[in-house]
């Protein structure tokens, strides 16, 4: 969809849809811990929609950045982590699966806007007063709106992977009898060597794109894109 278009077009078409992935999926993880009990990401500002609170300039801009000019048909990235101090957490293991649930949780809803804003662009081009006027408008907005639903699927499947420190380790490591969830968290401090390993390997890709072409089968069927 993406492959003729140029690095320019690519960068306009992605920047928005990345940055609000990211964004909103970290402060989702800040609002859930406030809910919860946990104010330590609240008390310094990352309970908003403010991007700049959220940016981490190698894992938003740098990374997704390399991945466009590469042309790798793969693009991801990560915000700063938020802080959240789990024993201040009114019941922490149930509440450590909420909140580490509520990220992905939040590109699934932003998925479904996406498909939405989609299906309004591909409906209003249906009508010809309206396509000759903003045809090349509603052009944009439908790649706009087809990268915004890549990217939060992706995001949404990559963060639940069962590895720590991703949301999907977190929530498996609160499910596990706690023996047994106490021997998993010593894999923590090697989970960005595994998923580089994983990446480097090729079996990365093979886990996320049939996922991937999955899940976006499904919202194009659902939607009517």
């Amino acid at each position: 969809m993406f492959s003729e278009l140029s690095v320019t077009q690519q960068i306009a078409i992605w920047a928005l849809p990345v940055l609000l992935a990211i964004t909103l999926h970290e402060a989702a993880h800040a609002w859930v811990a406030m809910k919860l009990g946990d104010s330590t990401a609240y008390l310094q500002g990352r309970v908003t929609l403010n991007p700049f609170k959220h940016i981490d300039p190698i894992g938003t801009v740098v990374v997704p950045g390399i991945l466009l000019l590469l042309s790798t048909g793969f693009i991801f990235g990560w915000a700063k982590p938020v802080p959240v101090q789990w024993q201040h957490l009114r019941s922490p293991r149930r509440d450590i699966a909420l909140v580490s649930a509520a990220g992905p949780g939040a590109n699934l809803l932003m998925a479904i806007g996406w498909a939405i804003v989609g299906k309004i662009a591909f409906l209003m081009s249906q009508y010809t007063e309206l396509q000759s006027i903003t045809g090349e408008s509603l052009g944009f907005l439908f790649f706009v709106s087809q990268a915004g639903l890549i990217i939060n699927l992706l995001l949404m499947i990559l963060n639940l992977l069962p590895i720590l420190p991703l949301d999907g380790g977190r929530v498996l490591c609160s499910l596990l009898p706690p023996r047994l969830a106490f021997y998993y968290a010593k894999t923590e401090p090697f989970g960005f060597f595994i998923l580089l390993g994983l990446l480097l390997l090729g079996v990365l890709n093979l886990i996320l794109y049939p996922l991937l072409t999955l899940f976006y089968r499904i919202f194009r069927a659902i939607f009517g894109l």
